[in-house]
């Protein structure tokens, strides 16, 4: 057995394939060490516990997901954006079957202040990449937003129908793209 961890990233990446193959609740010191082929003692050189184990790996597979992609004109454009958020959840359902239902609900039942307060950074994180590209796209009507309906409210109503989404595990995006062209492109009829 090693005694030494390559890096911080390897002891992240074998965390995730533990939750990919046995969910979040498969992720311990012990678990880690043994994927890791490493001492226990190793682990605790990064990790001060569990906690922070756990709390680093859940955001570790949200960054997984939700990497920025190749071509950055996604952030450019609302449709294609929303359209590659909708592909990223397919994947991340499809990768780590439960993920989303699990640990969200599971931290927002329970007090693990770490793991809650790294997913709602993250959700924080995409709440805002929506409002930049809303602000970034040219596509926009003009007058699309005033005083009452703000890009901001608008990117909390798609954040939440991406939420709602990832609950039902509910991957088509029509619906809300509709929503987008209709709301942001057409204007009222």
């Amino acid at each position: 057995m090693n005694t030494v961890v390559t890096s911080r990233e390897e002891i992240l990446r074998a965390s995730r394939e533990l939750i990919r193959r046995q969910g979040w609740d498969a992720v311990s010191i012990r678990s880690v060490a043994a994927a890791c082929g490493v001492s226990v003692g190793s682990i605790y050189n990064y990790f001060d516990s569990k906690a922070a184990l756990v709390g680093a790996a859940v955001e570790s597979v949200w960054c997984e997901i939700f990497h920025r992609p190749a071509d950055e004109a996604v952030f450019e454009n609302t449709l294609a954006c929303v359209a590659w958020i909708y592909g990223r959840m397919e994947y991340g359902c499809a990768r780590y079957p439960g993920f989303f239902t699990l640990h969200s609900l599971g931290f927002l039942r329970e007090d693990k202040a770490d793991g809650k307060r790294r997913m709602e950074h993250t959700w924080q994180h995409i709440r805002q990449g929506l409002l930049t590209v809303l602000g970034r796209d040219k596509n926009i009507r003009p007058g699309a937003f005033n005083e009452a309906f703000t890009a901001e409210k608008f990117a909390d109503v798609l954040f939440s129908l991406m939420l709602s989404a990832l609950l039902r595990q509910d991957y088509d995006p029509s619906t809300v793209l509709e929503l987008v062209r209709r709301t942001l492109y057409d204007g009222p009829r």
